[in-house]
């Protein structure tokens, strides 16, 4: 038989035996190649890999034959214009799509070297593992102790002590512990947008991820909102890996390691728009001197 376990660092699949003897564990953690480009994370390992990564709504073809490493404790930005895959590729890394019926994904995406779309893998622990912010801050109709306590109480802490030190600890690492220690019992939506986004960050960490996904977490809010956003990713990647998607080119050059740049190219026969990745390399390259004529059109603002 089959179980799923979890260690530290990883979500591991193993087989067993009948006798409950034998276990064969996955492959360990794959290391990010040593690249020129690779900056300060050369030699890194690989948190997330996409190997092929194709998506699917129905019979349309969303993004296709992507291939990227996600190096650890990095922030890796994912650019491009509407309509290229940003978002689908980044949901793609915790499941995310499964949530849409019609969505299908091919090719490989691991994390750790565990594929993640093994059916043996719970996708609720992937969710666990790979937290998710949103665009829009979307806090629960709670108490601000409510949202950041709900994914430990659902993982089954019940302790008011560890409730209280996670949602402590939770806020402090979201950079806004104290600004509402004194209104924990009030309700989250009663805050600003730029705290709310701050609440959603905290009630990630709450349940202990190792990823930090980030879809435009700073398209609704207002540039000081932004800017202490942004400052907040720089700290939480000494702890954390974050993908995010942005459409601000700027953001993706003050904050990120490495810079992923879609595009969307057009069916001839179908006339429909699929995204791919065109290029991918450290942040400093891309903004400076891409490889791709594509790439440099897009960000010299020729088109997009």
């Amino acid at each position: 038989m089959s179980t799923v376990k979890e260690n530290e660092d990883q979500i591991v699949v193993s087989d067993v035996d009948a006798d409950g003897d034998g276990v064969a564990g996955l492959p360990a953690p794959v290391v990010h190649p040593e690249s020129s480009e690779a900056g300060e994370h050369v030699g890194a390992a690989t948190v997330l890999q996409a190997t092929d990564v194709s998506v699917h709504y129905g019979d349309f073809l969303a993004v296709r034959d992507v291939n990227m490493a996600v190096p650890e404790k990095s922030i890796t930005a994912m650019i491009g214009p509407s309509g290229c895959g940003k978002s689908t590729m980044l949901r793609t890394f915790n499941r995310m799509n499964d949530l849409i019926p019609s969505a299908r994904v091919s090719g490989t995406v691991a994390y750790h070297g565990v594929d993640l779309y093994d059916g043996r893998i719970d996708p609720v622990e992937v969710r666990r593992r790979i937290g998710m912010v949103f665009q829009k801050p979307n806090p629960f109709p709670k108490s601000i102790f409510d949202n950041v306590a709900y994914g430990p109480r659902i993982a089954g802490t019940r302790k008011k002590s560890e409730l209280n030190d996670i949602v402590e600890q939770s806020l402090i690492k979201a950079a806004i512990w104290d600004e509402v220690k004194d209104r924990l019992k009030t309700s989250a939506t009663g805050m600003s947008g730029g705290q709310q986004q701050r609440l959603c960050i905290a009630r990630a960490i709450a349940s202990s991820p190792d990823v930090l996904l980030m879809d435009e977490p700073c398209s609704a809010l207002d540039p000081i909102a932004t800017g202490r956003i942004e400052e907040l990713m720089q700290e939480l990647k000494d702890e954390y890996t974050i993908v995010i998607v942005t459409h601000n080119m700027q953001q993706a050059a003050r904050v990120s390691d490495g810079t992923a740049f879609f595009n969307a190219e057009v069916d001839p026969v179908s006339s429909q728009r699929t995204g791919e990745l065109v290029e991918y390399s450290s942040t400093v390259k891309i903004f400076s001197n891409p490889d791709d004529e594509r790439t440099e059109n897009y960000i010299t603002g020729r088109f997009g």
